[in-house]
């Protein structure tokens, strides 16, 4: 598995502490920035992320901000990504079985580094349960679908 990483200056540290939790467990990842706790706008480090999930470069995406609100909107309008702020271990393993969420957003401001990395370990392991959700999700990628074909 391959997971992109991105933040803005507002979750800068909770990323830093995921990639080094990714690190120990031999997952591979990308931190696409910010590099500082410079302030900067999310939305350009939520689109590299969703691009990269989206063109299937990375399996999964983690991006990380004061809230993880910004950051989800934000990746969310990239065609193919079904980004999930979860702040609890109980909405990421639904996040990944019904929902078959892609990317993980997270808010430093909101959560500790501890219940942090338990979410992140929870959506990692979790796994897309197909079956009626399948369904579900097919209809939100049909969405999009027809949001394409009226721009053209």
């Amino acid at each position: 598995m391959r997971i992109a990483l991105g933040s803005d200056h507002g979750g800068f540290h909770l990323k830093a502490a995921i990639k080094e939790y990714l690190d120990r467990q031999g997952i591979a990842n990308h931190d696409f920035g910010t590099y500082s706790a410079e302030a900067v706008d999310y939305p350009d480090y939520a689109r590299e992320v969703a691009e990269a999930v989206a063109s299937g470069a990375y399996d999964r995406g983690i991006l990380c901000c004061g809230t993880g609100i910004g950051v989800c909107i934000a990746a969310n309008k990239v065609p193919g990504i079904r980004a999930a702020l979860c702040h609890d271990t109980f909405s990421a393993r639904a996040a990944r079985e019904h929902n078959d969420a892609n990317i993980l957003t997270l808010g430093e401001r909101v959560i500790g580094p501890g219940l942090a990395l338990e979410i992140v370990a929870t959506w990692l392991a979790a796994e897309f349960s197909g079956g009626r959700h399948a369904r579900r999700v097919a209809k939100i990628s049909a969405i999009e679908a027809s949001y394409r074909q009226k721009e053209k």
